[in-house]
């Protein structure tokens, strides 16, 4: 789950690291309170969307006037921004920080990621900022600093005063980093995130530091212990089928493919995609249904991914297991009395009540293919989706 700007500020100013002061407003009218409010001549307007690159796309303005405050707010607010991470189509500005301005000396970038190759989290650092990480570390991976973290131990005063003498930081302001780079720390285990990225993070000319832009994203699978994040997810900018998916409790990510799959265990699910590709195809989506869905998760995961126009085949791969083949083909049988069937279909099934599976699409009339094992099923669904 990602967080817009103004909400993971709110989060960091909680945990005592400096943020610019700033509000947010979704009309042209609360921004002009604002700009009085803060009682600055110069601000920083930043459109609120949940896509990187909004510099690139205009949704970032300098302004040094109130004339030119208001002309930028307004179109801002209700405008289609795109960006590098937005696609064609652009997503719209319902809301814009208003930040008082920052004179930086030098920007950097600090970042927390878990590095799953050694199961530990991992504080990244560059004197790189303000740009795209991932640019600099094509570039040049050494310019990217790393500082493996025991959550039990934390950081230590030698791992901070390191890195803050490699990123070239006054000497008077170690402990200062020290201090904010482990309240970062602290937040990203407490609150679970998967990333928290503040890019740029500057050094001002009154020499202090800043995070002037955040990045936060909250790791799905632990939002059931974190109640406080239900009523900060933007659903306007969530894809449907994925919030109906949650809703429903089956696991579905959109993909750019043109080949729909339904499976059900995440690993046979990636299997799947996987053995797609293999074969020239191009997945339009993880979908997995669980190891425990009845007819009617069967019945919605067919309906959500029926639902996305791109889809020429879709192929539906079932180990049963605690769920068995039966059930699985009584849901498909449900969901297409439901949603007309307009492209080919293949199915395998293989494990519990296989064969009474088998029987009951079998006996559907129904035009859909069987396959009886993963290569045959990856092949049928690329050539039906050709």
């Amino acid at each position: 789950m990602k967080l817009h700007e103004f909400q993971a500020k709110s989060i960091l100013a909680s945990y005592q690291v400096p943020v610019p002061k700033g509000a947010v407003a979704s009309t042209l009218e609360e921004a002009e309170q604002l700009f009085g409010r803060l009682g600055r001549s110069r601000y920083v307007l930043k459109a609120q969307v949940l896509a990187g690159g909004r510099g690139k796309g205009g949704g970032v303005k300098l302004v040094k006037s109130r004339d030119e405050f208001t002309k930028v707010a307004k179109e801002l607010i209700g405008k289609r921004l795109i960006t590098p991470q937005t696609g064609p189509q652009g997503v719209i500005v319902r809301r814009i920080l208003v930040e008082e301005t920052a004179d930086i000396a030098k920007e950097f970038y600090l970042g927390i990621v878990i590095d799953r190759n050694i199961s530990l989290p991992v504080v990244l650092a560059s004197a790189a900022g303000g740009m795209e990480i991932e640019e600099v570390a094509k570039k040049d991976a050494s310019a990217i600093l790393k500082e493996a973290v025991h959550p039990a131990k934390g950081l230590t005063i030698s791992q901070s005063k390191g890195l803050a003498r490699s990123l070239g930081l006054p000497s008077s302001l170690e402990n200062t980093f020290h201090t904010i780079v482990s309240s970062c720390l602290n937040l990203f285990l407490e609150k679970d995130l998967s990333l928290l990225e503040i890019n740029p993070f500057v050094l001002t000319k009154e020499n202090s530091l800043l995070a002037l832009d955040c990045k936060m994203t909250v790791d799905d699978n632990a939002l059931f212990r974190h109640p406080e994040f239900q009523s900060l997810q933007d659903k306007d900018e969530e894809d449907p089928r994925e919030l109906l998916a949650q809703k429903v409790g089956i696991n579905y990510i959109h993909l750019d493919g043109n080949i729909g799959c339904l499976v059900n265990g995440a690993g046979l699910a990636m299997a799947t995609m996987d053995v797609i590709k293999l074969y020239g195809g191009n997945p339009a989506n993880f979908l997995d249904v669980g190891g425990g869905a009845d007819v009617n998760q069967v019945r919605e995961a067919f309906t959500i991914l029926l639902s996305d126009a791109k889809i020429r085949a879709v192929l539906i791969n079932i180990f049963g297991g605690i769920m068995k083949c039966d059930v699985i083909a009584q849901g498909i049988l449900s969901a297409l009395k439901e949603v007309s069937l307009t492209v080919p279909l293949v199915v395998r099934l293989e494990g519990t009540n296989v064969e009474l599976g088998k029987k009951i699409i079998a006996d559907s009339g129904l035009p859909i293919i069987p396959a009886d094992t993963m290569d045959d099923a990856a092949m049928k669904v690329v050539k039906a989706a050709r």
